[in-house]
């Protein structure tokens, strides 16, 4: 009976230490944590993302791999039609080069720094955006030289996405002047716009501020007809516009928003078509996380002990016409942290912010169908 007495006693005690001790830390856990997540303009957002008349989800399943164990992390690519090669910066610090005729990866060049957005001038020299290095120029031999790497007094954390002009006009964006890539999880979750779009001159050597407080800005690439450079807004999930030419010079409009998920880099085909990547599909658990400075917190307070929430999935690229009209949405169940799509001949190409590879997939053999 004595014995009954005991092993009942202890029960509160129990779970006392399974429940309430682990709530208790919990709380005070996250009453200590200093990080303060802001609210985003969340009525920018709609309940639900863009309809696409035609899709293909099975991007994944239906492209071949290339380069396997050897481009780990290409983040961007670049096209030479003449050499029939592309460029691509990985996160070894190397500017590889692919053969499409062959597909062999060759180490082309060394950053020192983690080369991100690329792409080819008069294609003789390669632009790169490197999020630890700056805005850099490789020649054609492979040497490297630095454009620039700071504006109005305050250097790039995380110079990210690149285009140019056929002025020569060079435009890119830092997008966070406060988190380095291998923070960029912070910037995502705190929610305050620490992104620039900015412009330099190679005549000059003049680095300009075209617009501030934005939320990521990553991709950028200029529309054919010189008249503005389109830019994705990441934590926003939308792509923006901004006007270099005519009656709205210097102002920004939406070109597009509601995404599906939040975009990476944005390329033109030359077919009337740009290629927006998107690093995941629709999810609700995103939106919580973006709705909910509170839960933001939390995650944050995850990411210091490793511990991060899997909910990327269904990655992929969408097309869109030159008025930001959505045409086809490919995708994959299986992708996560798609970072570019650049259409290539008859072929889309795809690089990744983590995977040790790039796909191809056959755009004749595996077309997107109507959704109805």
């Amino acid at each position: 009976m004595a014995d009954m007495d005991r092993r009942s006693s202890s029960r509160p005690i129990g779970l006392f230490t399974l429940f309430i001790v682990p709530v208790a830390a919990a709380v005070l856990l996250y009453r200590l944590e200093s990080f303060d997540p802001a609210p985003l303009p969340f009525h920018d957002f709609s309940p639900e993302p863009i309809v696409v008349p035609k899709i293909n989800p099975r991007l994944l399943q239906e492209s071949e791999k290339i380069g396997v164990g050897k481009l780990l992390g290409a983040e961007d690519i670049a096209y030479h039609s003449g050499e029939h090669v592309i460029y691509t910066g990985c996160a070894d610090g190397w500017i590889k080069r692919i053969s499409l005729n062959d597909s062999t990866v060759q180490n082309w060049t060394f950053t020192g720094g983690r080369p991100l957005g690329v792409v080819l001038r008069r294609h003789t020299q390669l632009l790169v955006a490197d999020a630890e290095k700056g805005l850099l120029e490789v020649t054609a031999d492979g040497t490297v030289k630095t454009l620039t790497e700071e504006a109005e007094g305050l250097k790039f954390k995380l110079t990210d996405g690149v285009d140019v002009g056929v002025d020569g006009l060079i435009y890119f964006s830092d997008a966070s002047y406060k988190y380095s890539l291998k923070e960029h999880f912070f910037d995502i979750l705190e929610g305050r716009p620490y992104g620039r779009l900015l412009s330099f001159d190679p005549s000059t050597k003049e680095t300009k501020v075209l617009a501030r407080d934005l939320f990521f800005p990553n991709g950028v690439v200029v529309s054919p007809d010189q008249n503005s450079v389109i830019f994705c807004e990441t934590i926003m999930k939308r792509c923006l516009k901004y006007h270099i030419q005519g009656e709205r010079k210097g102002l920004v409009d939406k070109f597009i928003d509601n995404l599906p998920g939040p975009p990476d880099n944005i390329r033109f085909d030359g077919e009337g078509h740009y290629w927006i990547a998107l690093a995941m599909g629709k999810s609700w658990r995103l939106d919580l996380v973006l709705k909910y400075p509170w839960i933001r917190k939390v995650v944050a307070i995850m990411e210091r002990y490793n511990v991060r929430p899997n909910i990327q999935k269904n990655a992929g690229v969408l097309a869109v016409d030159l008025e930001g009209k959505p045409i086809a949405y490919y995708y994959d169940v299986g992708l996560s942290d798609v970072s570019t799509g650049v259409k290539i001949g008859n072929h889309l190409y795809c690089g990744f912010v983590t995977q040790p590879y790039i796909i191809r997939l056959d755009l004749l053999q595996h077309a997107a169908r109507a959704t109805t």
